[in-house]
């Protein structure tokens, strides 16, 4: 580490507004990241993309259990811009969560320091921007938390480690995609599926994605970083291995191939047991009426041969993907980031205190589509939700429980457009039932998070499917699909306190107005359960000139 560095740690340290965040004993990893516009053609047409230091998708980001990430991060765009790290839970700092209802967006020209750490995880996640349309100009990429070398695997260490950052993808660009949903319109079908930004057009000029060595295993981190579809994973001739899916060690069933929905990740193993020449990965749209496709090439070292043409089949109907999602089950046996066994953790023993239904729908308000939660479709405010429930000034900018734990019975037709916000008391053990009404597949994300899916079965839900309940070994994840007039239930203990998202991880369907926010109020003011506000904090809307509360109190 360079002295500059160590001087930037040690002022870090003696910060007072950010000792809570950057912790002096573990390692800290700096980043530095230009956002930048650039012209690329991914779908073989010249488009508008967004760029981290030059690269389409991002750099990937390579840490280990309890290491602080200090991410420098220069928005060089002509408009604010935000960066959320999916699934990092972020203990006791939503500050830095990346949403705008945590934080005001970094302004046109200027920059801001993330200081977050990965705290007691380990896993596949990524990165990816959360304001206007950015996603669908690029700007994510993989962010995966290593475990310690102290604490046991699972499995043998692979050969080599790699991100798969698959996703459906638009020529239009970002700003005209926003655009056209800000007139009322829908974003659409997309063009096509990129794997790590590329799709392979199978001329025989395609350089490998990704090499093996013949009688080696290697592990796959496969990602959803798209807008709107399911994609059906597979490796050509090969099968894969689930061992790990958003921080929690599976049981080791091997599969063909794999439905990974947006904003979903899993880690495989593949064994290197084929005739070693190149083999096509695939990603395809699922419960779409046309399929699109996308190739990428893994290639065997000193292998002879091009792909073989013939794909592999995808498979057909969400019956087919809710019955794998039955299969996913948590590794009892297996430790964690810390040496006790996942499965310690008794989750159906635990009374739930609280049970909440949310039901997604689209309508059109003022003629202009818009999608909502429980009837209320979400609206940013100026000033960001959780500045101003810390500055004491949230009754000018929201309202608290603007949804109640039961929907209207009018949740599909009638939408109502304000800050969606629901009141949750630290540490209560909650049930939220997700309602899809709708034909198309939906995919939620909790942030700040891990929750246990303990269903997903079609039909309403009611109280006497609590029997059909997975209250043993659920995995531990913070994504959870919920297919076409089905539902899904989690349970999820609240207790880490902050304002945490709850949206739709399809952009479209954020954007307009599909997620809210859980506050988990910290009333003593305690350090013991939250951090302060960073002094690096970006401020703006009401409270930019407001002077900064008192800070909590270590008691």
């Amino acid at each position: 580490m360079s002295g500059m560095m160590m001087k930037l740690l040690l002022l870090l340290c003696l910060s007072l507004g950010t000792i809570s965040v950057v912790h002096c004993g573990d390692p800290t990893l700096f980043f530095t990241w230009n956002i930048t516009y650039g012209t690329i053609s991914p779908l073989g047409v010249p488009q508008q993309v967004i760029l981290i230091n030059g690269a389409f998708p991002g750099p990937n980001i390579n840490s280990t259990t309890n290491n602080n990430l200090v991410v420098n991060v220069f928005n060089n765009l002509d408009e604010p811009f935000l960066l959320t790290w999916s699934g990092i839970q972020q203990k006791k700092n939503s500050w830095q969560d990346g949403t705008l209802g945590t934080m005001c967006p970094i302004p046109a020209g200027k920059n801001f320091t993330y200081q977050f750490q990965v705290k007691d995880q380990i896993g596949s996640f990524m990165y990816y921007p959360t304001t206007a349309m950015h996603r669908a100009g690029g700007a994510f990429g993989g962010l995966r938390v290593n475990s310690r070398l102290l604490i046991p695997v699972p499995y043998a260490p692979p050969e080599d480690d790699y991100t798969v950052l698959i996703g459906d993808w638009y020529t239009k660009s970002h700003s005209t995609l926003r655009k056209q949903l800000d007139s009322g319109r829908t974003i659409a079908k997309p063009d096509g599926v990129l794997i790590n930004g590329k799709n392979a057009k199978g001329d025989g000029k395609d350089e490998p994605l990704f090499t093996m060595k013949a009688g080696k295993t290697y592990k796959y981190r496969i990602c959803n970083v798209g807008l709107k579809n399911s994609l059906n994973f597979r490796i050509q001739e090969h099968q894969m291995t689930l061992v790990e899916m958003e921080g929690s060690h599976t049981v080791q069933n091997t599969y063909e191939s794999l439905d990974v929905h947006v904003g979903q990740c899993m880690a495989v193993l593949v064994a290197a047991d084929q005739e070693p020449k190149d083999y096509y990965m695939v990603a395809s749209t699922r419960f779409t009426k046309s399929v699109l496709l996308g190739k990428g090439i893994v290639r065997y070292e000193n292998g002879k041969g091009p792909a073989s043409p013939e794909l592999p089949e995808a498979p057909v109907g969400w019956a087919w993907s809710l019955n794998q999602f039955r299969s996913f089950r948590w590794n009892l046996t297996s430790s964690a980031a810390r040496p006790n066994p996942q499965g310690s953790y008794h989750y159906g023993k635990i009374n739930i205190t609280r049970t909440i239904r949310l039901v997604n729908s689209a309508a059109k308000v003022d003629g202009k589509l818009r999608y909502s939660v429980s009837g209320v479709s979400h609206v940013d405010p100026e000033t960001p939700l959780k500045l101003a429930e810390y500055y004491g000034v949230a009754n000018k900018v929201f309202k608290i429980d603007t949804i109640k734990d039961e929907p209207p019975a009018d949740a599909d037709t009638k939408v109502v457009l304000q800050p969606n916000v629901v009141n949750q008391t630290h540490k209560d053990f909650v049930e939220i039932i997700f309602e899809n009404h709708e034909k198309s597949l939906q995919s939620w994300h909790v942030s700040g998070y891990a929750f246990f899916a303990v269903a997903v079965e079609p039909g309403k839900w009611t109280p006497e499917k609590r029997k059909n309940y997975n209250l043993l070994d659920a995995v531990s994840r913070h994504t959870i699909q919920v297919y076409p007039k089905s539902w899904g239930a989690i349970m999820i203990a609240f207790d880490n306190p902050g304002m945490w998202n709850i949206r739709s991880e399809q952009a479209e369907r954020r954007y307009l107005g599909q997620q809210l926010y859980i506050t988990v109020p910290n009333p003593a003011r305690s350090l013991r359960d939250e951090y302060n506000m960073p002094d690096v904090s970006l401020l703006c809307g009401v409270i930019k000139d407001m002077p900064k509360p008192p800070p909590f109190s270590s008691n």
